[in-house]
C-alpha cells in the first residue's frame, strides 16, 4: 500500500469540501453546487443510457406474474435502460417503459426508483493521460418517481422524435407496437445525489432541487464536461501531470 500511494500520479490532495479564501493562490478550484448542478445536467444531456433501480416486491404480490425466487423479496435490483433529455425546462428524463420489464413491473408493485448515470468521455476522440482513474469522473443517482405522459404532451413536446434520434433502435418498440406494450412516462426527479469524482477536487453530496431545476438551457450548452473538448473542462486533466495555460483552471 505504501508504494501504492509513493508512486501515484495524483498530486497531494488540495481543499476537502470547500475552496480557499480568496485571497489564497492556488490552481484547483472546487466546483460550486450550482456548477456541479450545471455538470449534472449536462451529462444528462449527452448520455442516452442509465441505470434504473428498484426493489422487489413481497413474494405475496399480487402483481407476481412470473416464476420469481421467494429469496429477492424486498432486494434491490439495477439494470440498464434508456432515456432521453427530452424535457429539458424541467430536467426530467424521459423513458420509454416497456409494461414487461423488471423495472417496471417493480414500480408497478410499489417500489421507488432512481436512475443512476455516470459521463463517459469520448476517448474515440480524445486521448486520456496514461493514469486515467475513473473514480474520478462525475456520475450521480436521480431519486424519484415514474409519471405517464399524456397524448398531449407526447404530441406537443416532440417526445417521440427526441427519444427516437437518442436511440434509433428503439423505434421498434414504441407505443402501439406489435411486440411489447409500452408508454411514455417521465422521471420526476425529487433528490439528486452528486459524486464529482475525487472529494478533494470536486463536490459530492446532495444537489437542492431547485438548483438542479434552476439550470438553464444556455448554462447546459456553454459546460462542457472532462474530455469533452480541448477548452473549458479539460482543465480537470491537469490534476494527472498534464497542466498547461490553456487548461490551468476550472471553467464554465
Amino acid at each position: 500500500l505504501t508504494s501504492l500511494v509513493s508512486t501515484s500520479p495524483l498530486p497531494q490532495p488540495q481543499y476537502i469540501f470547500s475552496n480557499p479564501s480568496l485571497d489564497v493562490q492556488t490552481t484547483y478550484c472546487i466546483p460550486t453546487v450550482h456548477e456541479s448542478a450545471i455538470q449534472a445536467r449536462r451529462i444528462l444531456h449527452l448520455e442516452t443510457i442509465g441505470t434504473l433501480s428498484t426493489i422487489f416486491p413481497s413474494a405475496s404480490s399480487p402483481s407476481i406474474t412470473e416464476d420469481r425466487p421467494a429469496d429477492v423479496s424486498g432486494a434491490p435490483i439495477g439494470l440498464m435502460d434508456y432515456f432521453g433529455d427530452c424535457e429539458p425546462n424541467t430536467g426530467n428524463p424521459t423513458i420509454l417503459a416497456i409494461s414487461i420489464g423488471t423495472s417496471f413491473k417493480n414500480v408497478a408493485a410499489g417500489s421507488n426508483i432512481t436512475l443512476s448515470l455516470r459521463w463517459h468521455p469520448p476517448f474515440s476522440h480524445f486521448k486520456p493521460p496514461r493514469h486515467i482513474s475513473a473514480a474520478s469522473l462525475p456520475r450521480f443517482s436521480l431519486v424519484g418517481h415514474l409519471e405517464e405522459l399524456n397524448q398531449a404532451e407526447v404530441e406537443s413536446q416532440g417526445v417521440t422524435q427526441c427519444f427516437v434520434k437518442y436511440h434509433p433502435d428503439a423505434a421498434a418498440w414504441l407505443p402501439g407496437n406489435r411486440i411489447h406494450e409500452s408508454k411514455w412516462v417521465r422521471l420526476v426527479v425529487e433528490e439528486v445525489y452528486w459524486i464529482g469524482g475525487f472529494g478533494d477536487r470536486a463536490y459530492i453530496g446532495w444537489i437542492p432541487l431547485e438548483e438542479w431545476k434552476g439550470v438553464t438551457k444556455d448554462e447546459v450548452e456553454k459546460c462542457r464536461l472532462p474530455g469533452e473538448t480541448k477548452k473549458g473542462w479539460n482543465s480537470w486533466w491537469s490534476i494527472f501531470g498534464s497542466e498547461s495555460e490553456e487548461n490551468s483552471a476550472w471553467e464554465l
